[in-house]
């Protein structure tokens, strides 16, 4: 692992496809042939230079402009070299071949899936969540996603998380001096506050907790489902919450057979809204095949929207079917899914019955109450601008902190006696926290991290 961190790299930097510019970068160390064999001569450091981009021949492959940023004071923290050219892709794979050609004898390859970046992160240039940032900007699908993603690029999560760490050191510190003097220990540890300390760190921890989940729906955002029997309006809903005709509407029972998918944005939250087919007992082979991929998209669902139909309400067949509905759903949903019930067709039956959440898919009524709802549902406070990026592994890592904290608080007010578990407590959550920011990280979870790069990044 520490041989292959140690070659020199080169990759295209932009996306596949035809650009206005491409960008074609070379990372490592000796890579002084490499500038000489494409620039003809050595370059000034950080000042881009137009000049020809020639072959093994001394052909010009294309003209553009050339930049050098020597060690450490790059991306990745080693020499760096960005060709900056055309952005048609032969052009580009020119380049590449003939700046891997003239890095054979430095041992230069191909880039793996976000080397580049995690040559930043191995080099001290920033910490794995500033890195997780970077893959989070490129994919974000919301403006304030792209802007806590910025956030945390800039450092702003790692603050937090690196004050939380401070506050753990300085306890520990105060713990570990005191198990080396224990006729000193319950007076040592009340003279240096170490209660009020713990619960301080206890209220920022909440707080960044708090952020946290919030930076990680803007992230994740939150799948939902629409069920019901057929023709309650569930492919018109979704149609209406995307503006969009994405699924067929016809009278006829059954027409959606398969799932219909849509990402839809509320208040910047990416909603992941699934239209599926009617539930009922079918005898049609395909429809029962819809019904069953219906069911299995539920039953992976953060929350569901059942639909019901005001203009059928007061039938009993119909209320028998709805209740056999709900009872499935109770079976088979987890506690902590929420079921929103929705009555759709206001348009038609506006007398409905006071306390529900009713809506018209065809006009449009009652959408805005949804749309709020489904943000009270998915626990989004509106305050994006206190909020940075995060991951789900960023919020569980903080949630075993929290844990041993707890426990950390307990072993304190027993005093004397559990003074090295409470220890021990401090020194699991620090372990946790430093995971967040790659002060502790296995080489595995390096390697998921950074293979979901793109290639060039």
């Amino acid at each position: 692992m520490q041989a292959r961190n140690a070659d020199p790299i080169a990759a295209i930097a932009t996306a596949p496809g035809r650009g206005g510019v491409g960008i074609v970068r070379v990372s490592g160390k000796h890579i002084a042939a490499v500038i000489e064999a494409l620039c003809g001569r050595p370059l000034k450091a950080r000042e881009a230079t137009y000049l020809p981009f020639r072959d093994a021949g001394g052909t010009a492959i294309d003209h553009g402009l050339a930049l050098h940023f020597p060690a450490p004071h790059s991306y990745t923290g080693e020499d760096v070299l960005e060709l900056q050219a055309h952005g048609g892709p032969v052009v580009l794979q020119l380049l590449l071949a003939r700046c891997l050609e003239a890095g054979a004898e430095i041992g230069l390859r191909l880039a793996q899936p976000g080397e580049f970046t995690q040559r930043a992160f191995l080099n001290d240039k920033i910490d794995l969540a500033q890195a997780e940032a970077i893959a989070d900007l490129i994919d974000a699908s919301t403006e304030a996603a792209a802007r806590s993603a910025a956030r945390s690029l800039s450092g702003e999560f790692s603050q937090e998380i690196h004050a939380l760490r401070d506050g753990l050191v300085h306890l520990r510190m105060l713990v570990e001096a005191t198990l080396d003097f224990p006729e000193e220990e319950i007076d040592f540890l009340r003279k240096a506050d170490a209660h009020g300390q713990l619960s301080k760190l206890q209220q920022n921890l909440q707080i960044v907790m708090q952020r946290t989940r919030q930076g990680a729906l803007l992230r994740e955002g939150i799948k939902v489902v629409i069920a019901g029997q057929p023709n309650a309006g569930k492919s018109s809903l979704l149609n209406a919450l995307a503006g969009a005709e994405l699924a067929i509407v016809t009278p006829i029972a059954g027409t959606t057979r398969d799932k219909v998918a849509q990402t839809i944005q509320i208040e910047g939250v990416p909603i992941h809204v699934i239209d599926t087919a009617g539930l009922r007992s079918s005898e049609d082979a395909i429809e029962a095949i819809g019904i069953e991929r219906a069911w299995a998209e539920i039953e992976t669902a953060d929350a569901v929207l059942f639909l019901h139909d005001l203009t059928r309400a007061a039938l009993p067949d119909y209320q028998a079917a709805d209740t056999a509905i709900a009872a499935e759903l109770l079976q088979k949903l987890p506690p902590r899914v929420p079921v929103i019930d929705v009555w759709n067709k206001l348009d038609s039956m506006p007398q409905a019955q006071p306390g529900v959440l009713a809506l018209s898919a065809k006009t449009g009524a009652g959408l805005h109450a949804l749309r709020h709802k489904l943000l009270e549902v998915a626990g989004w406070q509106a305050s994006p601008e206190g909020v940075f990026i995060a991951r789900a592994r960023h919020v569980q890592a903080l949630q075993r902190v929290d844990a041993h904290v707890a426990l950390a608080v307990a072993h304190l007010a027993a005093q004397a006696q559990f003074l090295d578990l409470l220890a021990e407590e401090l020194r699991l959550a620090q372990n946790a926290l430093n995971e967040i920011t790659g002060a502790f990280s296995a080489d595995d979870l390096l390697g998921v991290i950074f293979s979901s790069f793109c290639i060039g990044k």
